[in-house]
């Protein structure tokens, strides 16, 4: 094994870095050490050592020197920018992978996704995207630990396994907005849920349709005769993986589902409101139809007394109107009725 040694390298490394290509080899006790990209094709890692290359956003030049230093097979070369669509391949000595990381943003009913491509074997990993990602960040600085133990096919189901992290941090971000949405569902603010659920159904169904066709590459990933010389070890993670990826599509789907009892606690309190606007229209409804019938018996044309007591007796009238309509409210409060 050979590695780039002295300041020059070091500094060639985190130009390259800054430039979109990050170079690292893990060693079992713990150390990681920067390689640049000319230094790449002496890159050989022996047992117990792992070499990480990601690609930011890099030319074409660096990824053909990545290929041609490494050999690595022509036929990941399309995965790097042939779609998004998730996909699996491989050969005897390397396999690749297409997956798709659940970003952030502020429109969160826009949910951003950005392809990852790994291309992993012979104790080497090549990471690639067009795209910031924030995991593949963190792990850029991260103390390294004992990641040169790890084989390739570890490494990735690592990699793999943070973006399903992705997905896990996004369904918290919706459950908590549905939270929020509900309370203020229960609050003074239901007429304006709508729009919000409307903005929430499609944040998670867009999160459906970023991570279930993932399923093709997590179960073929998943299977015995995927990778079958790399031993159990590799097998258990991959078992490992396809179970985290089906309990994030549970999620998913759960997250659809809540939107759903969502809307029907926004009906449910609409239908409540509705139902104390006509209570409280036919109990005035009920009160003013008997000031009316009133009105109408005093305005009958017959001689009776009470119709010469002159400005006291109209004064006692409307007194007598407003006793009642007074009595009525108090009554129909005790009662609940609205």
């Amino acid at each position: 094994m050979q590695a780039a040694g002295g300041n020059g390298d070091a500094a060639e490394a985190a130009g390259a870095a800054r430039a979109g290509f990050f170079c690292r080899l893990f060693d079992a006790r713990g150390n990681a050490q920067a390689i640049s990209q000319c230094s790449l094709a002496a890159c050989q890692p022996a047992r117990d050592t792992l070499a990480w290359v990601d690609l930011c956003d890099p030319s074409d030049e660096q990824v053909d020197a990545v290929w041609a230093a490494w050999k690595l097979p022509q036929a990941a070369r399309p995965f790097l920018d042939g779609g998004s669509v998730p996909e699996v391949g491989q050969n005897e000595a390397f396999f690749w992978v297409r997956a798709v990381v659940a970003g952030g943003g502020d429109n969160k009913d826009r949910v951003n996704g950005v392809v990852l491509v790994c291309v992993a074997g012979a104790d080497r990993v090549v990471t690639f995207r067009r795209e910031p990602v924030a995991f593949l960040e963190e792990m850029r600085t991260q103390q390294p630990g004992r990641v040169g133990v790890l084989g390739a096919e570890s490494f990735v189901a690592t990699v793999l396994d943070r973006l399903l992290g992705s997905y896990f941090k996004a369904i918290d971000e919706h459950e908590l907005a549905i939270e929020r949405l509900e309370v203020s569902i229960l609050g003074k603010g239901a007429c304006d849920a709508l729009k919000e659920l409307q903005r929430l159904r499609r944040w998670a169904s867009r999160l459906r349709r970023m991570l279930a066709p993932h399923r093709v590459v997590f179960g073929a990933m998943s299977r015995p005769d995927f990778r079958p010389d790399e031993g159990r070890e590799a097998d258990r993670h991959f078992n490992a993986l396809n179970m985290r990826f089906e309990r994030a599509l549970d999620m998913v789907e759960n997250a659809r589902d809540q939107v759903l009892g969502s809307f029907e606690l926004f009906s449910n309190q609409t239908a409540l409101r509705t139902n104390q606007a006509m209570r409280v229209l036919t109990f005035v409804t009920v009160v003013t139809g008997l000031m009316a019938t009133i009105v109408g018996a005093l305005g009958m044309n017959f001689g009776a007394g009470l119709f010469d007591s002159g400005d006291a007796g109209f004064y006692a009238a409307l007194a007598g109107l407003v006793a009642m309509g007074l009595g009525a409210f108090v009554l129909g409060r005790r009662q609940h009725w609205f």
